[in-house]
């Protein structure tokens, strides 16, 4: 299992599967993270934490915990 936190900058990946329960997998299913979508990852800052990442058109910062449930191939 390959989670978003561990796919390099300059990548692309496609979300396989969401983890985690109620509210949190709600928030990262509003931000347009749901299965089957590419995303590509801008930019990791300095302590790697936040992950920027490009997605449906628009640019996302996601916390590295949130991109721990992300599942992607």
């Amino acid at each position: 299992m390959k989670t978003l936190k561990e796919v390099k900058v300059g990548s692309t990946a496609k979300v396989v599967k969401l983890h985690g329960e109620g509210a949190v997998r709600r928030r990262i299913m509003d931000m347009g993270l749901t299965k089957g979508v590419e995303i590509y990852v801008r930019k990791v800052a300095p302590l790697g934490d936040p992950i920027e990442i490009h997605l449906r058109g628009y640019e996302l910062s996601l916390r590295r915990a949130d991109a721990e449930m992300v599942e992607v191939e």
